[in-house]
């Protein structure tokens, strides 16, 4: 009998482990080799979903399949419910950050407010996230909206800014003594016993109210300070407690304003495209947006847009936790969760409406952030930039290769007259301009688009297979099905078909046509693989157009050089060559033309072009 290998001892064993786990809701972890956690899992049934694992299923990716063939021992832990294996999940996930989890970027770079765990707690900014009890708040995608919380709450409270310890102990010791805040009335002088914990705990418990996003509170306190004082005839302190509820009038002006029909709710939106995920999180209070944050998740194995909105949920509700927020009672989501996750709460999906504005609200949040990213890696990576929009572009276009090198034609004429076509190169997604080239039409007679696209094709494509030059990834063709037809039959007739992908850009709706589909393929209006296929499209209109505007500049100076007596075809050439335009003409001396054309035919030409000057400037004098 054969002695088992190594790695097939440590297989059985897990399998083992695996046939022995229970059937109830928890979270596994895997191991490998070295005792290194590389993968956290929640599962309603733990038996059931980690058994799916050693499985040889053909829905496994090969990113799976590379993980599980370095699992070499598991650990499971039992909770109540799925909701509670979600979120020990997530913090498992935050903690270990495991090699083969989604995980978020490294969100230290982003501003908090915390409420600090010690005697009259302090309220400040960090970017350090401590588990020592203290209170954290945000995190806020921008400095000068924490900033703004930050005023309006020292605005509204006394509160401590100062470092001291302030236990009971060391105020006892009475070494403490008022500084200037307390001067100015911005703190009431708790180091010295001026005020109380219990009087502290009142200012911070407005704070958090305020930093939960809930300003009614603070409202309803100050307008019955305001009253209260004014009956007792306080009316100095009165007016100072009207300014607090003008600070809270302003800052609530600036916040979003959705709807006055919606109350409480939350919003969460998932957007997984182009390689890249990020997750959206609003706060609605009392129809107001009071708290906004985008962060990037970064998924390792090929999570599908379900999981990416469980995680994501996941890290929102264990975020409100923290935060000492209640679940919300409803969340918008962009598709439907598993309803056991929270049962207690609601989950919608709008199809109109204001609800429906929130989602696209945080989509636009989103693809915002996408963008970002990308600029940013524009700039740092530029190679891998253009791989990931060649991708990109390969995957929209469901070409066989990436298109590192397109080709577009246009054809520009007016009435049929010095008909021309251009032909603009691009190189990985960036104009080449020392391979443009353009083409007189040769044997079409009239404005026959598409047989000039036809001759324009044979005469490119021709030359570049009888020279032994690559040929591009794709070529675009400015125009609709009509246009292409034209342009794949020539191909068809270079022995082409199949080794060179072709398209059409229809101007109209900016639609894609390609060869033998009916039907037009409609790539995203604000994506960058439209994008670029209008930008090669506009550069070959520009081109080929530039291209007509000089033929026709030409041709007019040609006929009129031909009503010159004297002047023949080699003497014209030879003074379009040279000048181009009868302005220079006309103010080049005589001696320098008779050294191009011969004395007798230069003293000719001045003379005529100085007498349709004189002509010229006649007709304008009267």
């Amino acid at each position: 009998m054969q002695e088992m290998s190594s790695e097939d001892k440590i297989q059985q064993g897990v399998r083992e482990k695996v046939a022995l786990l229970p059937d109830n809701p928890g979270v596994y972890q895997f191991l490998n080799a070295e005792g290194i956690i590389i993968y956290v899992g929640k599962a309603k049934n733990l038996k059931r979903r980690v058994s799916s694992y050693f499985v040889s299923r053909a829905d496994h990716s090969r990113k799976v399949q590379v993980m599980v063939r370095q699992i070499a021992d598991l650990r499971h832990i039992v909770v109540g419910s799925e909701a509670d294996a979600l979120l020990l999940e997530n913090n498992l996930i935050k903690e270990l950050q495991p090699r083969y989890n989604i995980l978020l970027k490294d969100s230290k770079s982003y501003p908090w407010i915390v409420v600090r765990n010690e005697p009259f707690p302090r309220i400040f900014s960090t970017r350090k996230v401590i588990k020592d009890g203290s209170a954290y708040f945000g995190p806020y995608s921008s400095v000068t909206m924490q900033r703004a919380v930050l005023e309006l709450i020292r605005g509204l409270y006394p509160l401590r800014t100062c470092k001291l310890n302030l236990s009971p102990q060391a105020i006892a010791k009475g070494t403490y003594s008022v500084c200037l805040e307390y001067h100015i009335g911005n703190c009431k002088g708790p180091c010295v016993g001026y005020q109380s914990e219990e009087d502290y705990a009142v200012s911070i418990a407005g704070a958090k109210n305020i930093l939960r996003g809930d300003l009614r509170p603070a409202e309803e306190y100050f307008t019955a300070e305001m009253k209260r004082l004014a009956e007792g005839l306080h009316f100095e302190q009165a007016a100072r407690a009207k300014e607090k509820l003008e600070l809270l009038s302003n800052y609530s002006s600036r916040s979003v304003i959705v709807s006055a029909t919606l109350t409480n709710l939350e919003v969460v939106y998932v957007l997984n495209d182009e390689g890249a995920s990020f997750c959206n999180h609003m706060r609605i209070v009392h129809g107001a947006v009071v708290h906004s944050f985008t962060f990037e998740m970064r998924g390792r194995l090929d999570e599908s847009p379900d999981e990416l909105l469980a995680f994501a949920l996941g890290q929102v509700f264990s975020e409100a936790r923290e935060e000492g927020v209640p679940l919300p009672r409803e969340v918008i989501v962009p598709m439907m969760p598993d309803a056991e996750l929270f049962p207690t709460v609601s989950f919608t999906v709008p199809q109109r409406g204001d609800k429906l504005e929130l989602l696209r609200l945080a989509e636009k949040n989103c693809k915002l952030a996408r963008l970002e990213k990308f600029k940013q890696i524009e700039k740092t990576d530029p190679d891998r930039h253009t791989d990931r929009i060649m991708a990109k572009m390969q995957k929209d276009l469901n070409l066989p290769v990436e298109p590192r090198y397109i080709e577009c034609f246009d054809n520009s004429n007016i009435q049929g007259t010095n008909p021309v076509a251009s032909c603009v190169v691009f190189r990985d997604g960036k104009p080449s301009k020392k391979d443009y080239r353009h083409f007189n039409i040769k044997t079409v007679v009239g404005a026959n688009d598409f047989a000039s696209m036809e001759e324009v094709l044979t005469r490119r494509y021709g030359r570049l297979l009888d020279e032994g030059q690559p040929l591009p990834d794709l070529i675009v063709i400015d125009g609709g099905k009509g246009q292409l037809s034209f342009a794949f039959a020539a191909l068809e007739k270079l022995g082409l078909r199949g080794k060179v992908s072709v398209g059409g850009l229809a101007k109209r709706m900016e639609e894609v046509y390609f060869p033998g589909d009916p039907f037009p393929h409609y790539l995203d209006k604000t994506g960058e693989s439209l994008r670029i296929l209008m930008h090669i499209r506009d550069e070959a209109h520009r081109f080929g157009i530039t291209f007509h505007r000089q033929k026709r500049s030409i041709n007019f100076l040609k006929s009129e050089l031909e009503n010159v007596p004297g002047l023949g075809k080699t003497s014209i050439d030879r003074l379009l060559k040279k000048y181009r335009t009868l302005a220079r003409m006309a103010r080049t001396p005589e001696p320098e033309l008779a050294e191009l054309i011969g004395p007798q035919r230069a003293t000719i030409l001045s003379e005529y072009l100085a007498a349709k000057a004189a002509a010229s400037e006649a007709s304008t004098g009267e």
